[in-house]
């Protein structure tokens, strides 16, 4: 009996740390889940806002794939503290728009500019 009770104790305890360690890892996952759906919005956004050609859109999609693993690199990367990790962000979408602002037009240039003030608005907000 005693072997048994021990048995089942252990058994509960192993499984309420897998439990324990699979809920842990949950929010991380929602997270870069939740990322990557703003990511898909945002892209969706910026294409029908500025209504993009589909030369464009070739190019904005090329564009976004480049810099993706650039991004992550920063996001990733421990050694940097949160300062410099920003300054690296920021830095990196300037360089992006600039590439961006070479096949836009001008007026998709300054609907482009309205829509981050308004991002950056919203983003404040909450």
């Amino acid at each position: 009996m005693k072997k048994l009770l021990l048995s089942f104790l252990v058994t509960a305890f192993i499984g309420g740390a897998v439990v324990a360690q699979d809920q842990a890892a949950k929010p991380e996952d929602q997270t870069k889940q939740d990322q990557a759906k703003q990511h898909e919005e945002w892209d969706k956004k910026v294409k029908e806002e500025l209504k993009l050609t589909p030369d464009q859109i070739v190019k904005y999609d090329a564009l976004s794939k480049e810099y993706k693993p650039k991004m992550d690199a920063i996001v990733n990367d421990a050694t940097l503290s949160a300062d410099v990790q920003k300054e690296k962000k920021m830095a990196l979408k300037k360089e992006k728009e600039a590439k961006l602002f070479e096949f836009l037009t001008v007026e998709q240039q300054t609907k482009y500019k309205e829509l981050i003030e308004k991002k950056k608005k919203d983003t404040a907000k909450s």
